[in-house]
């Protein structure tokens, strides 16, 4: 079987991350593009793309979790611990390096598949930032700032992070639900005002289809992880950790097979590759110049770095802990798109201090 040869984790990570990539690639799915053209060009069908990833992941996983396919606890992002700190510094981080770099590490990856070096460097630079912050020397520092100042939801009388588990023990009765259910409305009837974006079938497929690629992770790994006979996290997409496990594989292979995360980050550049090579859209990229490439260098680094800080990127935490419906997914969020205001005010417009001016809307529809 699949799950004895323990090759069930990786090829459904791959298949997973494969769909992703070719929809991300092909209908040009970024996070900081969609931020930028928000702010820059009044368009906000990209963000209302990015919501509408969110609202089927979140429609899905709690689908699975009523079906009994799921069991939401088993995910590392529902600890009672709240790393308040992480998420606010690690979400700023992320941003900045974002902005910096041009894209997130999940758009790192699609750039990669259609053949950008500078996507490959991010790639090896946010890992390896990664790893140091996960397990070497800069732990020391996340440990410090993010894991001593975690706030512990259970004097809350809250046995997690999500969002109806906080609401229930503040208002002393079961609100889960209620919850879920204000959150999907309230979501799904802002992605979907815009007579624009309801014509856009190529945002909206990406939409669905990146959401439904998240909640396939769950669902994956909790099969996975129930019939295997060692120890499977319980896991879906995220793209910090993952590009550092990969390169862990590569040089220091044990014998031990990949994880899903691993797989996923595979899949992606296959699935970018795929759609790059049907549009005729492969072709080698590099920095243009030192000053290009110490700006992808360090944006990589704060991406990393401020990735493990967060528990997540604009994916894991955008995405895949927004299913959950935790408490830290908007936090993180937000500080990612205040980074990534910072760091486009300073690279397009010569000063931070154009991140305060006013932003000028487009009339409402």
């Amino acid at each position: 079987m699949l799950v004895e040869s323990g090759l069930a984790l990786p090829l459904a990570g791959l298949l997973a991350g494969t769909a992703m990539g070719y929809v991300a690639r092909r209908q040009h799915f970024c996070t900081l593009s969609a931020l930028e053209r928000r702010w820059y060009a009044g368009d906000d069908n990209g963000l209302r793309a990015w919501g509408l990833a969110i609202l089927v992941a979140i429609v899905l996983t709690q689908l699975l979790v009523l079906a009994g396919q799921f069991a939401p606890e088993q995910s590392f992002y529902l600890t009672p611990a709240f790393g308040w700190t992480g998420a606010i510094l690690g979400g700023l981080a992320f941003g900045v390096g974002m902005a910096l770099v041009g894209t997130c590490g999940f758009g790192a990856l699609v750039r990669l598949g259609g053949g950008s070096l500078r996507g490959l460097v991010v790639i090896l630079v946010l890992g390896l930032s990664a790893l140091a912050a996960q397990r070497g020397i800069l732990a020391l520092g996340r440990v410090a700032l993010v894991d001593s100042q975690a706030y512990d939801l259970t004097r809350l009388g809250a046995p997690d992070q999500t969002l109806g588990a906080v609401a229930s023990a503040l208002a002393g009765r079961d609100l889960r639900w209620l919850m879920t259910l204000a959150v999907v409305v309230a979501l799904g009837t802002w992605v979907f005002r815009s007579a624009s974006f309801r014509s856009d079938r190529g945002k909206i497929l990406a939409g669905t289809a990146i959401g439904a690629a998240v909640t396939f992770g769950w669902l994956a790994t909790t099969w996975v992880a129930s019939r295997s006979f060692v120890p499977v996290q319980v896991e879906s997409a995220s793209f910090v950790v993952p590009p550092g496990d990969l390169l862990l594989q590569i040089v220091a292979y044990t014998g031990a097979l990949p994880d899903y995360g691993v797989g996923l980050v595979l899949g992606v550049v296959v699935g970018a590759a795929l759609a790059a090579w049907r549009r005729g859209d492969v072709r080698w990229e590099a920095c243009d110049d030192a000053r290009e490439l110490s700006r992808h260098l360090l944006g990589a680094m704060l991406m990393g770095v401020g990735g493990v800080f967060s528990l997540g990127c604009t994916i894991g935490q955008g995405i895949s802990a927004a299913s959950l419906l935790t408490i830290s997914a908007p936090i993180v969020l937000i500080s990612i798109a205040i980074g990534a205001r910072l760091g486009l005010a300073y690279i397009l417009e010569g000063s931070i201090r154009h991140a305060f001016r006013g932003i000028e809307r487009r009339p409402a529809e």
